[in-house]
């Protein structure tokens, strides 16, 4: 079974005709995103804001009608990945280098829906290295500031040079120490001249999409608890 393939495409189930759907980035997500293809070619009827250069290549590949964000009132559903998901529904995001946009177009979306495998489901967040947007400008002294906060730093690399992001800038790849304040986290690194946006996704998804591998691997929808 194509664990991705399935909650992928479950996402489908949320898309309605003359839709503005924001399409995330990322190796689950790519099945929604050919999915929907296949239904714009069936007659649906919707348009979609690309979350980075790679997923406007896909979607323009697949037939799915593209409009900028800055051209739309508001998004209705936006779709995407994540690299965890703790039991309540926040993530951490970013693996593939587009969280800034990630996270204007999730928080843009009237809803916010989360499409993962279950290997993503965490119990707290922080195994996988927090992603930090960063200016190339003044690199170490914003390394600097960062790792006052108590993180680890590493710059992440493509081929030898700095990864570089749609937006231009670099990604530091942070751990931070165990029973550390998140909210506070979030607040206090994008405080830090220098730091573009991070990859906490906090009380930012409305619906996660996985599998349950204890029953057969059927589809599970968890929905944030607003209260």
């Amino acid at each position: 079974m194509n664990e991705k393939k399935a909650v992928g495409e479950k996402a489908i189930e949320y898309i309605e005709d003359g839709m503005v759907v924001g399409l995330g980035t990322g190796s689950t997500v790519f099945y929604t995103i050919s999915k929907l293809g296949e239904c714009v070619k069936s007659g649906l009827s919707i348009q979609g804001v690309p979350t980075s250069k790679q997923t406007e290549k896909l979607a323009t590949k697949v037939g799915i009608p593209l409009i900028s964000l800055n051209r739309v009132e508001q998004i209705d559903v936006a779709i995407d990945g994540a690299d965890e998901v703790d039991p309540d529904l926040n993530l951490i995001k970013g693996g593939g280098g587009a969280l800034l946009r990630e996270k204007i177009i999730a928080t843009a979306a009237e809803t916010f829906i989360v499409v993962a495998d279950p290997e993503k489901n965490v119990e707290k967040l922080g195994s996988f290295p927090l992603p930090v947007e960063v200016l190339p400008f003044g690199l170490k002294m914003t390394q600097k500031k960062i790792q006052e906060l108590g993180l680890t730093t590493q710059l992440r690399q493509m081929q030898g040079t700095p990864f570089q992001t749609d937006n231009g800038h670099y990604i530091l790849d942070c751990h931070f120490p165990d029973r550390t304040n998140l909210k506070e986290l979030e607040r206090e690194l994008n405080l830090i001249p220098g730091v573009i946006e991070n990859g906490l996704f906090l009380g930012t998804a409305d619906k996660y999409i996985t599998l349950d591998r204890d029953n057969n691997n059927s589809i599970v929808i968890r929905q944030r608890n607003n209260g």
